[in-house]
């Protein structure tokens, strides 16, 4: 699935869950009086992932998330709901002891150059978002956002590309910096997804990371994509690890949920456990098939991925 339908579709069924409230026959069947699992690691449904069992409200999702036991979430699309919106999930989530992962903090250009152009209307623009952002954050109760730097430049050599996107991050670690906040740079797959992006790999955002020196600036290692462009993922993620804030997962091909694909998240999920990672674990994939009975099999995919390794 291409990352802008993924969004796309998250956004529309997002838009609806917003709209219309739950009815008490949409959920009772998952709220039985029951401790919930405890995961090994802070796995984060997106909205709209379990709509069959849930209904369409954003808070009883959250309640559904917990009650499997989730606790945490992350949304792409939270900087574009209304502030009343997000104050009323941030209030869900303190509620139920879950936290906020990661939300986009800018428009993202997929055609054009933008933080790689070294344009400065474009840097200035990405910085009000920035700043608009940090008050998403303290409404959520976020501590991580998404940035992605944007196209390459077809006229601009690399090492210059580089040196305008470390400019610009170095700005935007000003405005977090301060606040305990934290931007995490996602590397993106050209070969199935995103031709043409800036950002692809590891090493390269571990570079960028370490040339940006702020707490507030490191990168986000999403999995399906850097299985996509480099594999190698255990190593990578071991040599950068200083500069990694934020996991996501998805299986390769197709994105969906653990063990639909070639990779091992049993192995991955025990390494990140050994490596002491106490942060979150993205879910941005999509189900690999629709229906009520499909949505038990992803969050039966995650308690077997999960298990201990043998």
């Amino acid at each position: 699935m291409r990352r802008r339908d993924f969004l796309r579709t998250t956004l529309a069924a997002s838009a609806a869950m917003t709209r219309a409230p739950t009815t008490a026959a949409a959920w009772p069947s998952w709220r039985a009086a029951r401790a919930p699992r405890a995961f090994g690691l802070r796995y984060a449904p997106h909205f709209g992932m379990f709509r069959e069992h849930t209904g369409e409200d954003l808070v009883a999702q959250l309640e559904f998330f917990r009650a499997e036991g989730f606790t945490a979430i992350e949304d792409n699309e939270m900087r574009t709901r209304s502030p009343a919106e997000q104050e009323r999930v941030g209030r869900g989530l303190a509620r139920l002891g879950m936290r906020m992962g990661v939300f986009v903090a800018h428009t993202i250009d997929w055609r054009e150059p933008t933080l790689t152009s070294g344009d400065v209307a474009a840097r200035d623009r990405f910085l009000a978002e920035v700043r608009a952002s940090i008050d998403v954050a303290a409404r959520t109760g976020a501590k991580w956002m998404t940035v992605v730097p944007g196209h390459v430049h077809p006229r601009l050599h690399p090492e210059l590309q580089t040196a305008n996107v470390i400019e610009a991050l170095k700005r935007a670690s000003a405005l977090l910096e301060p606040r305990g906040l934290v931007m995490v740079i996602e590397p993106l797959n050209t070969l199935r997804d995103h031709p043409g992006m800036f950002l692809t790999r590891i090493p390269q955002a571990y570079m960028i990371c370490r040339a940006v020196g702020s707490p507030s600036c490191k990168a986000l290692f999403d999995l399906y994509h850097q299985q996509i462009t480099e594999g190698n993922i255990l190593p990578n993620a071991e040599a950068a690890w200083s500069e990694i804030a934020y996991f996501q997962a998805g299986d390769n091909p197709g994105r969906k949920e653990p063990g639909t694909g070639e990779m091992n998240y049993r192995n991955i999920f025990a390494f990140l456990k050994a490596r002491g990672y106490d942060g979150i674990v993205g879910m941005e994939h999509g189900n690999a098939r629709p229906g009520r009975q499909c949505e038990r099999d992803v969050i039966d995919a995650y308690v077997a991925a999960d298990s201990p390794t043998r």
